[in-house]
């Protein structure tokens, strides 16, 4: 009997050795570090590569071969889409020649595709500057849409790694737990944002203060996707001298120097936001991303 046991002790180590060894080797390469952070919440025992840093403008990367290299090893490709990427991930995707990674069909998971994108427009053209006809791509600043894409994520996940199809689900209950949890919590701790007005360098934060309440008047992008002119930043300073900006926002990748230069003549503070996970000390994942957003905000109300 005793004998017995051991064995069954023996073979169940194994076998939870051996499901943690299968589902290690999924190899997921994101685009950004708040997908590569949501995978890591929804699979926490997969190999996960981040393409892009917080530092980073997400629209202009190189493809160069470690991401090339990466790519051809991945069973998983998570990304922002809509058009973010469409600078250098199709010519990624072609040089890799990975054909599990090939389309959506496979494992080629493209966030935007699942949720609702703000801004959708149903023509574009080039004088329209740096434009997305398929919405905004910045969700990841929306607790909601997160949990679509996270859903979605998930039904992923099992597809290309059946066998971890459950251990998927269980992580998926577990996130949205704490998620909806955290919810109810920031949106208390950002009420006094609600009505405030700023001015901030494209729309890297339109689903955060589209949720919030906060009312960007006005870009320091004259055009999405071109640096300010001075032309543009006179009169920027002439809206802020009516008094009711809270301040200058910019992204943690961004320069400063248009920012700096209103900031000082409009007397704003200019205020730098983590645009992912790594914009800043206090951003290690979604959850201290949110934190940290919203109380730095907070500090310059």
């Amino acid at each position: 009997m005793r004998i017995n046991s051991k064995l069954k002790a023996i073979t169940a180590a194994a076998a939870i050795a051996f499901s943690s060894q299968a589902q290690a080797e999924l190899n997921v390469f994101a685009c950004e570090p708040e997908y590569a952070s949501l995978t890591k919440e929804l699979a926490p025992d997969a190999d996960i590569y981040t393409a892009t840093t917080a530092m980073q403008d997400p629209h202009q990367v190189q493809a160069r071969p470690s991401l090339i290299a990466k790519m051809r090893q991945a069973d998983l490709v998570v990304c922002a889409g809509a058009d973010l990427e469409v600078g250098w991930l199709p010519m990624l995707l072609m040089k890799a020649s990975n054909a599990k990674v090939r389309s959506t069909e496979q494992g080629l998971f493209y966030a935007a595709e699942h949720t609702m994108t703000l801004d959708q427009l149903d023509e574009v053209d080039r004088s329209m500057g740096d434009v997305h006809a398929l919405g905004n791509p910045h969700m990841h600043f929306d607790p909601y849409r997160m949990v679509d894409v996270a859903n979605a994520l998930t039904a992923k996940l099992a597809q290309v790694d059946a066998d971890n199809a459950a251990k998927y689900q269980a992580a998926l209950a577990d996130f949205k737990t704490r998620w909806k949890q955290a919810i109810p919590k920031w949106e208390a701790k950002a009420e006094p944002l609600k009505g405030k007005k700023l001015i901030a360098y494209h729309t890297n934060f339109r689903y955060l203060f589209n949720w919030l309440g906060i009312d960007q008047v006005a870009d320091l992008e004259p055009k999405p996707g071109l640096a300010p002119t001075s032309s543009h930043l006179a009169s920027l300073l002439k809206r802020a001298e009516q008094g009711d900006i809270m301040a200058v926002v910019i992204a943690s990748y961004q320069s400063d120097r248009g920012a700096k230069w209103l900031g000082e003549r409009a007397k704003l503070k200019v205020e730098r936001l983590p645009m992912s996970i790594g914009g800043n000390e206090q951003s290690k994942d979604l959850f201290s991303l949110y934190d940290s957003v919203i109380s730095q905000l907070l500090e310059v109300k």
